[in-house]
């Protein structure tokens, strides 16, 4: 795999990261991932306004403007001949002395990789409520791209144990927030809705679309909400995954519906 990083184009095993980057020592970074369609990147103007709310919201700076940054993912595109598969783009505040002081000023690293891979299939999901973790919804972190991810790690653990394919988290109040890596939509009377983001919810680039093509609501829902609905379906930018039962519970008739098929169309 050839990567870009810093500025250039290099094979992945002779990249190197510094030790005392502060994205592996303390979780100081964003991240997007990015899907891969027609051998371009999909989504760029909206994944790249996230990552820029980001990087203000913890006070880092992006090291490429907007156009410089759409030509490195390109660039790892072509390198790589990727028609359909992911990119992940990674900043970090980079390397500095040990402490939780940032440094002044700071020497980001930036970090694109990719990969071909298959994003037509996008399988039923049968989930988990989690009761290991929750959404902070009080954070400024939960409305970003945080390199830590260990809530979403911890909520899949649980899923996998407990047999199922992903888990939805609550946030401090009880209410549905998300899964562990995707936003969630379900589908009551006939309409699409979604926790807002005050709830704890991500602010996806696909859940952004999804409401705006099936001007889905959203409101607060809690776990009751999910016995009221007729579907379900996960979002995030790699695809959309109908949601077929809850712990066990199957939502509707246990069945993809036509909501969720519309939803799809968007992808």
């Amino acid at each position: 795999m050839t990567v870009y990083l810093n500025g250039r184009l290099v094979a992945d095993d002779e990249a190197r990261i510094d030790p005392t980057d502060r994205g592996l020592t303390l979780g100081d970074g964003l991240f997007e991932t990015i899907a891969v369609r027609g051998r371009r990147a999909a989504r760029t103007d909206a994944h790249l306004a996230r990552l820029g709310d980001g990087a203000e919201v913890i006070g880092l700076a992006i090291p490429l403007a907007g156009d410089e940054l759409k030509a490195a993912l390109q660039d790892v595109i072509e390198a790589n001949a990727i028609d359909e598969g992911v990119l992940r783009l990674t900043l970090t505040r980079g390397p500095a002395p040990r402490g939780l002081w940032s440094p002044v000023p700071a020497q980001p690293t930036l970090l694109i990789t990719g990969a071909c891979q298959d994003l037509t299939s996008q399988e039923p999901v049968t989930a988990v409520i989690a009761t290991t973790t929750r959404r902070n919804e009080h954070s400024p972190l939960s409305g970003i791209k945080s390199t830590s991810c260990l809530d979403g790690i911890l909520a899949a653990r649980e899923a996998a144990k407990r047999g199922a394919n992903d888990a939805l988290l609550l946030n401090g109040a009880g209410n549905l927030a998300e899964a562990t890596a995707a936003n969630l939509f379900v589908v009551i009377d006939s309409g699409a809705v979604t926790p807002p983001v005050d709830d704890g919810a991500m602010p996806g680039v696909m859940r952004a679309d999804v409401i705006r093509v099936l001007s889905a609501a959203e409101r607060t829902l809690g776990p009751a909400d999910l016995s009221s609905a007729s579907e379900a379906f996960l979002t995030n930018s790699l695809g959309i995954r109908p949601l077929t039962a809850v712990d066990r519970e199957p939502i509707g008739d246990g069945n993809p519906g036509p909501v969720t098929a519309e939803a799809r169309k968007i992808v």
